[in-house]
């Protein structure tokens, strides 16, 4: 299968791995920031092909992950309030918030309904007179192009029930406070899915700034074997730059069309981050223009974030800034699994407590 086939070949993965422990003279760390990374990483196995003085680490690259109690908060308070419909992801209503989650508001009679995009949610408020329908939108630049779409439909076809509380978030700030914050890496595998929408020049004050290797990475064995290669050769070499290994599908320039919809729709807010605190400029707001579909100003709100309750034995935070690894969490496998989740990291997927479950339990 074109795509497949030739990035799982295992002839190439071994003159990869060969090269690479070739090329690996000193101590290097690369931190992924996409949580497809991620969970491709572990399933892969690709650790287990790198010399031991290459570390991967994970970082705040899964959406769901990202997404702090409070905006959980919030969606369950609105799913309290009458005719109100909470359209949401499927891995997001598992996730806990300060003293519930979706799925128990759901199992209490809530409607919380799961849905694969935000023109599905847009299509049940259209079919749901007499109802507001909310869409968490939650994500990064690749998600959030369909949210403000949708918010364009919605006004342009006259559709007054629905509504967005935007959660929707951009990777390079935070990936500038994962520096900043200290964490020691010689450099990022950057997000793929993201890339094909910012294109690669979004990164690169992460080169030229702090002289760090970025390269953009594909998802197959191949993809990231050589884009580890890469980094190495640029921390060897002294020469940082912001280099695209996913060529077959990102550009420098990305997909011009997608930033247009969303520059329509958002305007860049500070935005609350789990385990990385409130990162300025990291968040897309719903401009005035579209205010009328904004949750946020539409909905009166208490707010619960006085009684914020998380798990403090949770090490979520510290695995999404790079500081722990899951194993390291004296929750992980044993109060916290997939089937009971206590923290987000644990959730879906593309979490990197997920993935470490499922593929490194023991490592």
């Amino acid at each position: 299968m074109k795509y497949i086939d030739e990035y799982r070949d295992i002839r190439l993965i071994r003159a990869l791995e060969k090269t690479i422990r070739r090329e690996a003279i000193g101590s290097y760390i690369f931190m992924e920031v996409c949580g497809g990374h991620t969970a491709a990483i572990h399933r892969f196995g690709i650790p287990s092909l790198l010399p031991p003085n290459v570390t991967l680490l994970s970082g705040p690259g899964c959406p769901v992950c990202v997404t702090p109690v409070s905006t959980i908060d919030r969606t369950i308070e609105l799913a309290s309030q009458k005719d109100v419909i909470i359209t949401s992801f499927g891995d997001l209503i598992r996730v806990p918030g300060s003293v519930s989650s979706l799925e128990k508001e759901k199992a209490h009679g809530a409607d919380v309904r799961i849905v694969f995009s935000a023109l599905e949610a847009l299509e049940i408020a259209r079919a749901s007179k007499g109802k507001k329908v909310i869409f968490l939108g939650i994500g990064f630049e690749t998600t959030a192009p369909g949210t403000a779409a949708a918010i364009i439909k919605a006004k342009e076809s006259g559709i007054r029930n629905f509504f967005v509380l935007s959660a929707h978030k951009i990777m390079p700030p935070a990936m500038e406070a994962i520096i900043c914050d200290g964490t020691e890496i010689n450099g990022f595998i950057c997000p793929g899915h993201v890339s094909t929408i910012t294109g690669s020049k979004g990164f690169r004050f992460i080169s030229e700034k702090y002289n760090l290797g970025c390269v953009i990475s594909g998802f197959e064995p191949v993809d990231i074997m050589m884009s580890v290669l890469m980094l190495i050769k640029q921390v060897n070499n002294h020469k940082f730059l912001t280099e695209i290994q996913y060529s077959r599908a990102v550009t420098v320039e990305g997909n011009l069309k997608a930033q247009k919809i969303m520059d329509e729709v958002f305007t860049l807010a500070s935005n609350e981050w789990r385990g990385l605190g409130t990162i300025e400029r990291s968040g897309l707001k719903i401009n005035d223009k579209y205010s009328a579909h904004d949750a946020e100003k539409v909905f009166s709100l208490k707010g619960l974030s006085e009684n914020l309750r998380e798990n403090t034995s949770c090490l979520c935070g510290e695995v999404l800034r790079g500081r722990k690894r899951p194993t390291d969490c004296r929750l992980f496998a044993g109060v916290c699994t997939p089937d009971n989740p206590v923290g987000a990291c644990m959730v879906s997927a593309e979490g990197a407590c997920n993935a470490f479950y499922k593929y490194r339990r023991n490592g």
